[in-house]
């Protein structure tokens, strides 16, 4: 018995690692695209990386559905999220310096009143289990919609700001929209009276006069940044204080030409809401403020994506810049961006329809290295997914980087039916130099062999012309853990060198190698058992 157990064990994890090795040698080709979820009809997907455990990853989809990784997020795990005051949509995941997530949500007390409050909800073990949760904004029977919230790194705190209705979906003249903005300073156990941070106001019927899209964004020294849109167009203001105080007026970035909630064919919504991220890196771009949005200002057929940057603090912007590299006429929608505070790149997420003359619809990436001046435009979706109006695909998709680990999630639709929640497994290293490109260098690197890698394995390259090389390995992390050639001059041909991990003390794992020469670096990922 303990024979065959042990053989079940063995041909478990050798599946498992062949699994990922198929991930890793395909990776050059195409961005594998795996399946987080497709129970209850998700959507509105939010995503987040443990800025202490890269591996460890959370995502939350419409309407209280919750999902953990532990290996990057090859596989999932899932649970629905339950608590007293209610769960009702709007998911935002966000983790703190410690690695605790915290999902917010709206709530669906069982009462006579809807979306009462904004509740956070938090999970000390990577998402597994979850409190019953603390609240914000219970402000008599107004309600409570599309919140976002945002960790300050310097000292844990917590930023939360959402739209207050006076009555959602009223046409009354004298109800109204505000942004209201709450902070944590105790890992969300209380949190602060709720203030209001707008200065011209909007209606309660949830489209362009509305007020919404506050999402938070924090500034080098603890600044508190947040952009909304609505009847004043885009709007930007600041607090120096962590929240405690916001000046008089609010600045004016720009018109959104057709407004924020325009209709694209297929979509029961397709709102182009602005988010705000700010560079926090120790690279050139440091404290540059980023805006994105979605708009039609091109035309009703021709919906693009928008950055618009401050240097200065929020104070002047920029002009809009296309982040889609397309011609005009197609629709490009449900954009989402983040900075990866490592390296300062901006990564962009967004429904694509270039390739298409109907409503099929790709998913592209977008990344920018040189602080939002230009952007390489890429597909990350596998195959096309048709959508269909009658299916509410959410109001946003979403996207995580963390030290060039790089998540994107959307809702497509499973087997063309369901909705699911889709990730790919993107990885900076990996389209820093495309496949073709790389065949126009002087030198090329090879996948190890055998990969996964037990104890013995072997990485070969090719140089066209004599060349410097250096060849290294790093574990998930970023950190050297092997050097095999450290600036060696080589000659011309096919070179092969054998490296045996048990000299290295290498652990189970994923690590890369890499051969770097002539300001030129390839990697490759490499799975150790």
């Amino acid at each position: 018995m303990k024979t065959k157990i042990y053989l079940i064990r063995i041909n478990f994890l050798l599946a498992l690692f062949l699994f990922i090795f198929s991930l890793a040698t395909n990776l050059l080709a195409q961005y594998p695209n795996i399946q987080i979820g497709n129970q209850y009809e998700p959507n509105e997907p939010s995503i987040c990386i443990n800025p202490k455990n890269p591996l460890q990853m959370v995502c939350g989809a419409n309407s209280d559905n919750y999902y953990y990784s532990t290996d990057g997020g090859i596989t999932w795990n899932s649970g629905i999220l339950t608590s007293s005051m209610g769960v009702y949509g709007d998911p935002v995941v966000i983790a703190d310096t410690a690695g605790n997530f915290y999902y917010f949500h709206l709530s669906d007390p069982t009462g006579p009143e809807w979306l009462d409050r904004v509740v956070c909800q938090k999970s000390v073990n990577g998402g597994q289990t979850w409190n019953d949760g603390s609240f914000m904004g219970l402000n008599g029977t107004k309600d409570q919609d599309k919140e976002w919230a945002v960790v300050n790194t310097l000292n844990n705190e917590i930023y939360t700001c959402w739209t207050q209705f006076d009555k959602y979906g009223s046409a009354a003249i004298l109800d109204s929209t505000c942004i209201l903005f709450s902070s944590s300073a105790d890992g969300g156990i209380t949190w602060t009276n709720a203030k209001r941070i707008n200065r011209v106001d909007g209606d309660c019927l949830d489209t362009d006069n509305t007020v919404e899209g506050a999402v938070p964004a924090v500034g080098p020294v603890g600044e508190v940044y947040v952009s909304w849109a609505g009847p004043a167009g885009l709007v930007f203001t600041k607090s120096t204080d962590g929240g405690i105080t916001w000046p008089d007026g609010n600045i004016f970035i720009g018109n959104i030409p057709g407004g924020w909630a325009f209709t694209v064919p297929g979509m029961s919504r397709a709102n182009g809401l602005p988010v705000t991220c700010c560079d926090l890196s120790n690279g050139p771009h440091r404290g540059t403020i980023y805006i994105n949005w979605s708009d039609q200002r091109n035309g009703t057929t021709d919906t693009d994506i928008w950055v618009v940057k401050s240097t200065d603090g929020g104070l002047n912007w920029s002009m809009p810049k296309r982040v889609n590299d397309d011609p005009p006429g197609r629709h490009q929608f449900l954009t989402w961006m983040t900075v990866d505070q490592f390296t300062g790149f901006i990564y962009f997420v967004f429904y694509d329809r270039r390739n298409y003359t109907d409503n099929k619809t790709d998913v592209y990436m977008a990344v920018s290295r040189d602080g939002g001046e230009s952007f390489r435009n890429f597909i990350v979706s596998e195959a096309p997914f048709t959508p269909n109006a009658s299916l509410f695909f959410g109001d946003y998709t979403n996207i995580a980087a963390s030290n060039n680990i790089v998540r994107p999630v959307w809702t497509s639709r499973s087997q063309g039916v369901n909705l699911c929640i889709l990730t790919a497994l993107v990885d900076s290293i990996y389209y820093g130099i495309s496949p073709e490109k790389e065949k126009l260098l002087p030198f090329s690197l090879d996948q190890n062999f055998p990969n996964p890698v037990q104890d013995i394995t072997y990485f070969s390259y090719k140089v066209h012309a004599p060349a410097n090389v250096s060849l290294k390995v790093y574990d998930i992390y970023g950190n050297e853990v092997a050097v095999i050639l450290s600036n060696i001059s080589v000659s011309p041909g096919k070179h092969i060198e054998q490296f045996d991990r048990s000299n290295y003390g290498l652990a189970p794992g994923l690590y890369f190698f890499s051969l770097t020469g002539n300001d030129i670096a390839l990697k490759r990922k490499m799975v150790v058992y």
